[in-house]
């Protein structure tokens, strides 16, 4: 089994930086993508950033490219999220995801799921 705990988020004010990380336990773990999504009070779930495990590929949402950036470590198993320029529109839960195998990083499907940590960004 692989638990995903995310750490990081907080209370901003629009414009500051925040960088949230996800370390990830298991003993088998091996993930093909992590990825990196978020959910607004009454929206959706969307896909904000993913990396490829081992190549270390990237892949962004339109609307952080620029701002975020997602980076790993592999010998901590844990993966990064720095959110520069925020703005209040970024205020959500940000979870983290974990795919075993090869997946469209914006549609997964992932395989494990972290519990979230809140970004609350003030104007």
């Amino acid at each position: 089994q692989v638990q995903l705990v995310e750490s990081g988020g907080g209370l901003v004010q629009a414009g500051d930086s925040l960088r949230l990380s996800c370390a990830a336990s298991g003993r088998t773990f091996s993930p093909y993508t992590m990825g990196w999504f978020r959910q607004a009070p009454g929206k959706e779930r969307e896909f904000v950033a993913a990396i490829s495990w081992y190549v270390g590929s990237t892949y962004y949402a339109d609307f952080v490219k620029g701002r975020f950036t997602i980076s790993r470590d592999n010998a901590k198993n844990t993966v990064y999220l720095q959110m520069n320029s925020l703005a209040p529109e970024d205020t959500a839960v940000y979870s983290c995801a974990a795919a075993r195998l090869g997946v469209v990083p914006a549609r997964g499907p992932y395989d494990y799921w972290g519990q979230g940590t809140q970004v609350t960004v003030s104007s």
